[in-house]
């Protein structure tokens, strides 16, 4: 099975980064499944129902979220009518949405996502290894399942990586979101499971994780409330990661970068 995942989408920039470079990508990559981390694609604070929509339209089969999850307050009632749209699975009982979703592909395999927030340097939500080991109980790798992705949005790269080995050889992805950097670290850890601490954002990169230079550098130099932070509206680099699993196993075999667009080196797989 061939996986896509996309990081974070910030603004109008990355939406369109998606929506200039998905199709193709479905296409050569022969994909199976694409999953969209869009917390903060409306206005970089959060999504809406439109974008949303927008999304599922271009190509996107799930799309997770994260600490923005509830910055566009509409979502709220909309997230229980959606199953293709999650949140964290370790956010409090009662919060309204789902942690995990199964999405069915055309060719019938069953790929399961689930989304679980890191707690360093972050809101102390419920213990995401607790959370992890309860779903993955449920839903054992080949037995329940044919493929599962983990997207874990968190700030720590020690808290990842460790989710990385707590998942490995029982998931076929384990894969970091939200500090919106891509980092070098993509590998096959032993146990057959796909890792990179994270993907990256599909944005501008002329600016600071997203954001306008000028005014998200001032708050560094002044240290005083500045100006409201905006998504730089520059070429945006579409940035993920490149997954094959083993049909027999569900485990990765082959795991690569993609960015395609904007200021970033170029990264494209080749079937």
């Amino acid at each position: 099975m061939r996986l896509l995942y996309l990081g974070d989408v910030v603004g109008r920039s990355g939406r369109d980064a998606v929506q200039e470079h998905l199709p193709a990508l479905r296409k050569s990559l022969k994909l199976d499944a694409v999953i969209v981390c869009g917390e903060n694609a409306a206005h970089g604070f959060g999504i809406n129902i439109r974008i949303v929509q927008d999304m599922l339209e271009m190509g996107v089969d799930v799309i997770t979220l994260g600490n923005h999850a509830w910055d566009q307050r509409e979502i709220l009632p909309y997230i229980d009518k959606q199953p293709r749209l999650i949140r964290p699975a370790n956010f409090p009982p009662g919060t309204p949405g789902r942690g995990s979703v199964i999405h069915v592909t055309e060719r019938g395999r069953k790929v399961l996502v689930i989304q679980v927030m890191g707690r360093l340097f972050m809101d102390p939500l419920d213990d995401p290894f607790q959370v992890l080991e309860a779903e993955l109980a449920r839903h054992p790798l080949r037995a329940a399942v044919d493929a599962i992705v983990v997207d874990v949005h968190a700030e720590a790269t020690s808290e990842k990586a460790a989710i990385g080995h707590f998942c490995d050889g029982r998931v076929t992805l384990v894969v970091g979101s939200h500090t919106h950097v891509p980092t070098a670290d993509h590998a096959i850890f032993p146990g057959g499971t796909a890792y990179q601490s994270d993907a990256g954002m599909c944005g501008d990169y002329d600016s600071v994780i997203g954001m306008r230079k000028e005014g998200a550098t001032q708050r560094f130099v002044r240290k005083l409330p500045g100006e409201k932070l905006i998504p730089a509206e520059g070429p945006g680099t579409l940035c993920g990661l490149f997954v094959e699993s083993d049909d027999a196993t569900g485990l990765a075999r082959r795991v690569e970068p993609v960015r395609l667009g904007g200021r970033l080196s170029q990264v494209m797989p080749v079937l």
